[in-house]
């Protein structure tokens, strides 16, 4: 009896003539936590995507439990107990939680649906990954963490026998990763093999077995995780020392302000919050997930409505419900939630880069040049390294940190004066989080304003001028210079400083 639940040899992929993956052997035992690494577009997500049946290879085998398998859909991977949970969200947004997780695999009494037990079954399961969503809410109407969790509770609900996530822990708290790691553990010692994609390598030393590592669409080695550091595989994965990883920080001179937010409040989310941002600046945004950070700054470019406040840019006022205002006043905003908010997943790469700034992509009768368009394109593919398959491929081609890169030169197309980013590394490799780094103290070097907002403290700690610290809605405080430490800005995000509003006391 073969102690391997899955294996692969020498499986190939190409898209059109543009090879991806080069005879990757990869194995999975019975059980086996088993971490797959790489930078973005080395082909983690292709190969998975082979496994659980949505791409065929275009050469190689694969085997389950011994016996060679062919996978024309993802219908026959679920036959085999080959379940996947995506980086991006597959969720139905018109539809229930309970609705979601059951969605193609209803349970039925007699001709009709047995929506009672699918209830129960679906609370059971959020209860289990410890969190409080209700089965009856629209998932258009949940946080993207709790998209996250829901996504993790269909993946639980049909008793896999293999268990592929797909960066699952990107946009968890703390506490959320906690519990999902106990349940990864539980399902491990109940013979579950889990393939762990993360880029996250604190996260792969704490609870993987093994992991491989593939770089360019090459497998580049598989070792137990007890066997090398998180640099090892950072080295491995990048194919050089990665030293450096952020730029130096520079002290800021005394600045005008470029933007004020004055009293600016939206239902549920912001609470009277007013800050300053300076020209030239790093102003971060810290505190825990559901703070209010994202629902702030939604409001601040006209993305969300605002109930009360205004927004100052240059002493003149913006527009509380127009991002067009806000784009032409050459203020750019990168959302959290790139597929969502962020890009056009079916659109070509051309059409995403240039959307936001059209009218620069004319000829002079008024029509789209796409000469000018893929001029453009092609620019921001070498600033950024882009890796596509081609200069048509549909942005749904990409890799997540291929599509990230996509989404920072789309918004750099209108020569921004301010730019706000809204986790801009998250489910991105630590080399693309190196560029995006230099790419950030580039900008506010060259006199752009910059707002970060982030749940990675590294970050806020090594690039931030100042640091504001949102609770429940409202600033709790702020840091700056020396002040900003991983233990002050928990402080103040878990409500053991700051007590009152910080507002209140400027």
């Amino acid at each position: 009896m073969t102690e391997f639940a899955l294996h692969t040899k020498a499986i190939s992929k190409s898209y059109g003539s543009v090879p991806v993956l080069f005879d990757v052997d990869f194995d999975l035992k019975k059980g086996e936590i088993h971490a797959l690494i790489g930078e973005n577009g080395a082909g983690k997500s292709t190969l998975v995507k082979i496994i659980a049946g949505y791409h065929q290879q275009t050469s190689g085998q694969l085997f389950r439990n011994g016996k060679e398998v062919t996978f024309h859909n993802v219908r026959d991977a679920d036959l085999h107990g080959i379940t996947m949970i995506h980086q991006e969200f597959n969720l139905a947004n018109d539809l229930t939680v309970e609705e979601n997780i059951f969605l193609g695999k209803e349970l039925r009494k007699g001709r009709l649906l047995d929506k009672a037990t699918m209830r129960l079954h679906s609370a059971d399961i959020l209860r289990k990954l410890g969190t409080e969503i209700q089965t009856g809410t629209r998932v258009q109407d949940l946080s993207v963490p709790d998209k996250q969790m829901v996504e993790i509770a269909k993946a639980l609900a049909f008793n896999s026998e293999i268990l592929i996530m797909d960066e699952p822990t990107a946009v968890l708290t703390t506490s959320e990763t906690d519990v999902l790691f106990q349940i990864i553990r539980g399902l491990s010692d109940h013979g579950v093999s889990i393939v762990y994609i993360s880029h996250k390598l604190d996260e792969v030393k704490q609870l993987a077995d093994r992991v491989t590592v593939l770089r360019d669409g090459y497998k580049i080695t598989t070792e137990n995780v007890s066997d090398v550091t998180e640099d090892d595989m950072a080295r491995l994965m990048v194919g050089r020392e990665l030293s450096d990883l952020f730029p130096e920080k520079h002290v800021l001179a005394a600045q005008s302000p470029v933007l004020e937010a004055r009293g600016v409040s939206c239902p549920k989310y912001v609470h009277d919050v007013s800050f300053t941002l300076h020209k030239g600046e790093i102003l971060g945004f810290a505190g825990l997930i559901g703070a209010g950070r994202t629902e702030l700054m939604e409001c601040i470019v006209g993305l969300r409505q605002r109930s009360s406040g205004s927004v100052l840019y240059e002493g003149k006022p913006l527009s509380p419900s127009s991002y067009a205002e806000a784009v032409e006043s050459k203020i750019a905003y990168l959302s959290e939630d790139r597929k969502g908010k962020g890009l056009f997943t079916s659109m070509s790469l051309t059409h995403n880069v240039t959307v936001l700034s059209l009218k620069n992509h004319l000829t002079n009768l008024g029509f789209l040049d796409s000469k000018k368009e893929e001029a453009t394109l092609d620019k921001v593919t070498e600033e950024f390294e882009v890796r596509s398959p081609s200069r048509r491929a549909l942005l749904s081609m990409l890799s997540g940190g291929n599509q990230q890169k996509i989404a920072l030169g789309k918004m750099m197309q209108i020569n921004p004066e301010i730019v706000i980013l809204d986790e801009p590394t998250r489910g991105i490799d630590v080399g693309t989080k190196q560029q995006v780094y230099f790419f950030i103290r580039d900008l506010v070097e060259q006199g752009t304003s910059c707002i970060l907002v982030s749940s990675e403290l590294g970050e806020v700690i090594s690039l931030c001028d100042r640091v504001l610290i949102m609770r429940s809605g409202a600033i709790a405080g702020e840091l700056t210079g020396d002040e900003i430490t991983e233990e002050e800005v928990m402080l103040y995000a878990t409500g053991v400083k700051g007590g009152a509003s910080w507002n209140s006391r400027q």
